[in-house]
């Protein structure tokens, strides 16, 4: 662990703070007229998710937490848990279903991700930026319906609904956003 200034502070760093630990997602260095300066943070729980503003003092120090990132293959999920195995020693490793849930619905067999550890504790899994799934089931395309501005929904293989544009049948294979579950582009498969 390392001390650091809240004047150090990044986006995406992560830091021990009121036993947990958090990531920066946003930051402010605020210097006002009277009194001393301070920084304005929003924090995310690495380990419930929820999102806090906090201000700090721009005298405080805080500990920056070790995170490291292990490359693993999603092979299957058991009823109760997902399993990864870790690409180089081959051990497997087991994540409750109640910490992917959203995640989850992106999660392909024989996918790789990064499972997101700090000492032995699991945090959870950091998705690719986009993924390509297939439509299992949609309405069928209407003719002419091409460059109306509307959509329809779409049901994944993996059970995500997404919003689609008409043309889109069962089978197409699409590029889908990973960050807010939107429909990007059909895949160049």
């Amino acid at each position: 662990m390392t001390m650091i200034s809240v004047n150090e502070f990044k986006n995406g760093l992560t830091i021990e703070h009121n036993n947990d630990l958090w990531r920066i997602v946003e930051f402010q260095h605020v210097k006002p007229g009277k009194g001393s300066a301070f920084v304005r943070s929003k924090l995310k729980s690495l380990r419930t998710g929820a999102v806090q503003d906090y201000t700090f003092r721009s005298t405080e120090k805080v500990n920056t937490a070790d995170i490291q990132t292990k490359p693993m293959q999603y092979l299957y999920n058991d009823g109760a848990n997902y399993v990864f195995m870790d690409m180089n020693t081959y051990e497997q490793l087991e994540i409750p279903n109640s910490e992917v849930e959203r995640e989850a619905k992106f999660l392909k067999e024989n996918m790789e991700v990064n499972v997101i550890m700090h000492e032995s504790e699991t945090l959870g899994i950091d998705l690719p930026n986009t993924v390509d799934l297939e439509v299992a089931e949609t309405e069928p395309g209407i003719r002419g319906d091409t460059s109306s501005g509307g959509g329809k929904p779409a049901t994944m293989e993996t059970g995500l609904v997404v919003n689609v544009p008409f043309f889109i049948n069962a089978g197409d294979i699409l590029t889908i956003n990973t960050s807010d579950g939107s429909y990007v582009s059909r895949a160049n498969k």
